[in-house]
């Protein structure tokens, strides 16, 4: 007598279905949230401005707060930057023009824009999460770790500006370009 496949295969556990209901229920949140860019940027700063005033006003965790502005640094850089960047020699797929007489292709950013704002939410989220556990505040002189971060920041900005003037590209868009034909004179043209 032949058995079938689904007596043959065990059953999940009731963890595995309860993790799988919970994921399927974050990713349709995710999913409904997609469309509203300004708003989840809003939630997202007012996350940020918290986690700061959190620690300005408890004075410490400067350790986790330097953690988390090199963290959205290289994120944001990872947003400005090209997919197929032409200052590596990478050939595959598209990529810009470097040339006046080249035909135009579109900004493919190397970190989209949704997975750059859940990225730099769920560090914040992370970030806010471990001020308020004391071991996470490390005592530092934080004047220094704030200098070496505006250096860094200035300098890493500085070499994607270049590298944005070299290759002539803008990370960011006006929304869809509109053409306007001729006015109308009110001549009635005649073609042959």
């Amino acid at each position: 007598m032949m058995q079938s496949d689904d007596s043959v295969r065990p059953r999940p556990s009731v963890f595995a279905c309860t993790t799988l209901k919970i994921s399927q229920v974050y990713q349709h949140i995710l999913d409904v949230w997609t469309p509203y860019t300004i708003s989840r940027w809003i939630g997202s700063g007012i996350l940020l401005i918290s986690f700061l005033a959190r620690v300005f006003i408890l004075q410490g965790w400067y350790i986790i707060t330097y953690a988390l502005g090199i963290y959205q640094l290289n994120l944001f850089l990872a947003f400005l930057t090209p997919k197929m960047d032409p200052a590596m020699g990478e050939d595959d797929g598209p990529c810009l023009p470097t040339q006046s007489n080249e035909e135009f292709r579109p900004f493919i950013r190397r970190l989209p824009e949704f997975k750059f704002w859940y990225s730099t939410t769920k560090a914040t989220l992370i970030a806010l999460c471990t001020t308020f556990f004391q071991m996470f505040n490390i005592p530092v002189f934080w004047p220094i770790l704030l200098l070496y971060f505006l250096t860094l920041f200035g300098i890493t900005m500085k070499r994607q500006i270049k590298h944005m003037i070299k290759y002539r590209y803008l990370p960011w868009t006006r929304g869809k370009t509109k053409y306007r034909g001729k006015e109308d004179s009110g001549k009635v043209i005649l073609t042959k």
